[in-house]
């Protein structure tokens, strides 16, 4: 038998199949950075119109983890995008570098400021630890392949920036939203320090939970309020509920809600006044049989004190009277422990939702408390000192931390007949983020930005409605928080932070009503010596006598400031930006009550606009089984041991493929199925790759002309899958691009075209017009796929780069998406487009496959080209199929296929139910010798006494020039 495997073209190429990202990506690393990537793309985008997304800056402290990487890889994906799509798209990359987690860290090493070391050494080393951090983080995120400025950074610690701050705050200070108050704030005693709203997590919490009687002290006007006359000896009390007995102490007032009732109730211990609204817990409701919203049916609903008697184990002996909450206003009442006596006051903020109706009201620890309390002229009492501990002036408590008083309390409420109830309840509590302990409500004198003064709220929340969410219900996210938020506490009590830089005067603790002036001056002094240089400054430097009437203010500002004012420090002070407002900012959805609102509620208060167009917000990764990751779990996701392990395009390909809406499900066997999705998008692009190894698109091009119909429609197919996956890109739907790029390598592709042009490729002519037409439309499509895995699997897109033939830009991102003339291809065939024509084909070819698979299940043939098919046609059909002549048989991949008018049809034909009435096939094992070149079964084998064992289509390519056998 002759060997003719040297007369086939053979696909042949250099580009492995074996991907060894974790190897080979590094090389490609080295390769941008050889050539200045992130310099030649500004090059490039001198004039284009520019795209700015900014980079909100993660924290400069430990080594990347999972949701960095998916946080970079989406911005990533989206510059990249925005890049082949003709933006200039900068990627200005930052970090977050002020703060405790940083001084903790610091402590460790060298001990407390003030303490161990001096200030200014300890904020050198805070400096010195949050630039090795950045290093290293820097390094990792450079190994995902994100392109970005990484030479020239933004860092809030350094001295331009930290100047910047400060004359961001200025421009606050200047609208009028600053202001020094003495009210409740997040604090935690760990920190010893206010906290900010984003660095309160809440966590189930395990509190005693207690109802106290309050005594009244002027039963007169009692009586009148409830329209009753008591007995002269009646003894009276109010009630509450608590679960932060510690805060007691501080206790001003009792609050009730103006519009509930509440009744006045005889007990065998005296008279209770307690909530007389219905009772509405779950042991009264009783729910809809058809599991619809639960209602009541058939019982009647006590007031809210029959229950709360029954859990004091107290004798019911009747409602005396009742009033509203109004009625009560300015009732007197003695306070359980101590001498002091209370009023009784209204606030809207009551609710039925635990407890009595009636609540424990302390200014000092409750923002509710504070706000009602500031409308009655209650006093604001904090005996808790910042170490958590009560203050040594503190009657009974004096000395005790508030977690561990909670008992004591307990018991003096005992010993004075004070105690109705108490029992341990679990509930949801705020913690600090960084000791994950809880924290405490504290009233201490701090700088706050004002929510109502000169209208930020208002003014904020206009601006929410004018800028574009992803998704939508980030916009009813943010209008949520900022409706509610308290007004932002932005000191911190820190050695290492940026310094509120004023002097306020010693008496009235005014800021100087220079301050605009000086501000700037000793922003001056930061920008050349950094923050160091208000910590040391003599007030007399700048003051003057004015010295001896002002101090400095020594608090820092809160880190959340810092990163909020990038807008200020970052956008409008670099040059390669756009300024204000950024087209995009791209956060986790946590960043909606941390960076999203500092951000605009510092650009708003400073210029009365939002820092961005448009904001995206993505979900949180979790393992498999939707639980948040944790080491102690085990179930945590390393991205620098998937980057060792599988490459970083296999984490970047992952990153795409998850709807990021939600929530992002991560683990090793997902990605194990990521890196096997890879594969088969390698493979195809190294197909195509292999079957261009003799192809120069300048020589070997075909013109559309004489593009054979197939190829047409491979590149029409293209043209208008490209237009879905730009759209995808655009819209940030890059699942959908996942979704597209996959269907078409093993569709259309794989499962289709590449499976009927081997026989082209391979068994015609090197240099013949239908081979070169296909490798044509192959040098396209592959030329469109390169640019479409870039924004995505970066690497691997360069890699392919590199072994396509012909002229070529030096990265694949230094490209636009490729262009095609608008349907261009997708002309018309008949009554139909190419691209309809296709499909109704491909119709007919999956019928036929059924039928060989038949043959094939019953042993009758090996693969399709064994068989031979008869088509019986209706009319329409037979024109549609008739256009293909012999090229029929190629589609099928079959040795013959003819087809025939219906009325031809044997009475053994197959009717194909998807072609009711219009199709029947006939498939049968080809009786034919085998061409052992080409495969096909023909009865011209042999016809040439020089060639026995081939077919004369073989021989002619062999032999060649002469007739070309074509291609649909």
């Amino acid at each position: 038998m002759t060997d003719y495997k040297d007369t086939l073209n053979l696909p042949q190429t250099d580009f492995p199949m074996k991907a060894n990202l974790p190897a080979r990506e590094p090389e490609i690393l080295k390769q941008w950075e050889d050539i200045g990537l992130y310099a030649k793309l500004r090059e490039v985008g001198r004039d284009r119109e520019k795209f700015v997304l900014h980079d909100g800056p993660p924290y400069a402290n430990g080594e990347i983890h999972i949701g960095h990487a998916v946080n970079k890889v989406l911005k990533d994906i989206i510059v990249k995008a925005k890049t082949l799509s003709g933006f200039d798209a900068p990627y200005v990359p930052g970090w977050d570098c002020h703060g405790l987690p940083i001084e903790l860290m610091v402590e460790k090493k060298i001990g407390k400021a003030g303490v161990a070391v001096d200030a200014k050494t300890f904020r050198k080393a805070c400096r010195d630890y949050a630039l090795e951090q950045v290093h290293k983080q820097r390094d990792d995120f450079k190994r995902l392949g994100i392109t970005g400025d990484w030479e020239h950074p933004y860092l809030t610690m350094d001295f331009k920036f930290e100047a910047d701050i400060v004359r961001a705050l200025g421009r606050v200070i200047e609208h009028g939203h600053l202001y020094k108050g003495f009210k409740p704030v997040h604090w935690c005693t760990d920190c010893g320090s206010a906290l900010a709203e984003a660095e309160v997590e809440h966590e189930d919490k395990s509190s005693p939970a207690i109802d106290v009687s309050f005594e009244i002290r002027d039963k007169s006007a009692l009586s009148k309020a409830f329209g009753v006359s008591l007995p002269a000896d009646a003894t009276v009390y109010t009630v509450i509920w608590t679960t932060t007995p510690w805060t007691l102490p501080a206790n001003q007032a009792v609050c009730v809600h103006p519009e509930f009732d509440y009744a006045l109730v005889k007990t065998n211990i005296g008279y209770l006044i307690l909530s007389a609204e219905l009772d509405t817990s779950p042991q009264y409701v009783r729910s809809s049989p058809t599991g619809g919203k639960p209602h009541v049916t058939e019982i009647q609903i006590p007031p809210k004190y029959v229950s709360l008697l029954q859990r004091y184990n107290l004798d019911n002996q009747g409602e005396v009277g009742r009033c509203n909450g109004s009625s009560l206003e300015n009732l007197l009442v003695q306070h359980p422990f101590y001498e002091r006596i209370v009023p009784i006051i209204c606030g809207e903020h009551v609710t039925l939702e635990a407890g009595t109706g009636l609540v424990h009201t302390a200014p000092g620890h409750c923002q509710d408390d504070y706000v009602v309390g500031m409308r009655y002229g209650l006093p604001v009492d904090n005996p808790v000192g910042g170490d958590g501990i009560f203050l040594p002036s503190t009657e009974l408590f004096a000395g005790e931390h508030v977690m561990k008083a909670n008992d004591h309390v307990i018991e003096v409420l005992k010993q004075n007949g004070k105690l109705l109830y108490e029992e341990k309840i679990t509930h949801s509590y705020p913690h600090c983020w960084r000791h994950k302990t809880p924290i405490i409500f504290r009233a201490t004198p701090q700088w706050f930005i004002s929510m109502e003064q000169n209208g930020l709220r208002n003014a904020a929340l206009v601006e929410i409605q004018k800028t574009q969410w992803l998704p939508e219900w980030g916009q009813a996210r943010i209008e949520g928080m900022v409706v509610g938020r308290p007004d932002w506490c932005i000191s911190r009590q820190r050695t290492w932070g940026v310094p509120i830089a004023l002097f306020v005067h010693k008496e009235t603790a005014a800021p100087h009503p220079d301050t605009k002036h000086l501000i700037e001056q000793v922003a001056q002094r930061i920008e050349e010596h950094g923050i160091d240089a208000w910590f040391e400054l003599d007030a007399k430097e700048l003051l003057g006598e004015d010295a001896a009437h002002y101090e400095k203010v020594n608090d820092t500002l809160d880190v959340w400031f810092d990163s909020g004012v990038t807008h200020a420090c970052v956008l409008e002070q670099r040059a390669d930006l756009n300024g204000v407002p950024a087209d995009l900012y791209l956060e986790g959805s946590d960043q909606h009550r941390g960076w999203f609102q500092s951000s605009l509620l510092t650009a708003v208060a400073m210029h009365g606009t939002a820092p961005y167009k448009s904001v995206l917000t993505h979900g949180f990764a979790v393992d498999a089984k939707g639980q948040k990751m944790s080491k102690s779990k085990g179930n945590v996701v390393a991205p620098q041991k998937v980057i060792n392990s599988l490459g970083a395009d296999i984490l970047r390909l992952w990153v795409a493929s998850t709807d990021y809406r939600g929530e992002m499900n991560v683990s090793d066997e997902i990605l194990k199925r990521t890196a096997d999705s890879y594969r088969r998008l390698r493979n195809t692009a190294r197909f195509l790759l292999a079957n261009l190894n003799d192809f120069d698109p300048r020589i070997d091009s075909v013109s559309h002309d004489k593009l054979l119909m197939l190829d047409r429609w491979v590149m029409a197919t293209t043209q208008a899958l490209q237009s879905k996956i730009i759209t995808a890109y655009d819209t940030y739907e890059f699942h959908k691009i996942y979704q597209e790029l996959h269907n078409f390598c093993v569709s259309d592709l794989g499962g289709f075209y590449l499976d009927v042009i081997k026989d082209r490729q391979y068994t015609m002519r090197q240099n013949s017009g239908a081979r070169r037409s296909a490798q044509t439309a192959i040098y396209c499509v592959l030329g469109a796929m390169v640019r479409w895995f870039a924004p995505i699997l970066s690497f691997t897109a360069e890699e392919i780069l590199r072994h396509m033939p012909g002229e070529r830009a030096s990265s694949v991102f230094l490209q636009t998406w490729q262009e095609f003339p608008d349907n261009y291809f997708n002309e018309p065939i008949g009554n139909n487009m190419i691209l309809e024509y296709w499909e109704y084909i491909r119709a007919v070819r999956e019928a036929v496959g059924k039928e060989l698979e038949k043959l094939r299940v019953a042993g009758k043939i090996g693969s399709s080209l064994d068989a031979e098919v008869d088509l019986y046609c209706d009319a329409d059909l037979y024109e549609e199929l008739e256009r293909l002549k012999d090229e029929l048989r190629y589609v099928f991949i079959t040795s013959y296929a003819r087809i025939h008018p219906a009325a031809q049809r044997p009475s053994h034909a197959e009717s194909v139910a998807e072609f009711a009435d219009r199709l029947w096939i006939v498939a049968t094992p080809s009786a034919h010798a085998k061409c052992i070149r080409c495969w096909h079964h023909r009865e011209d084998v042999g016809a040439d006494p020089e060639y026995p064992e081939i077919c004369m289509r073989c021989v002619i390519n062999i032999t060649g020039p002469g007739e070309e056998r074509h291609y649909a």
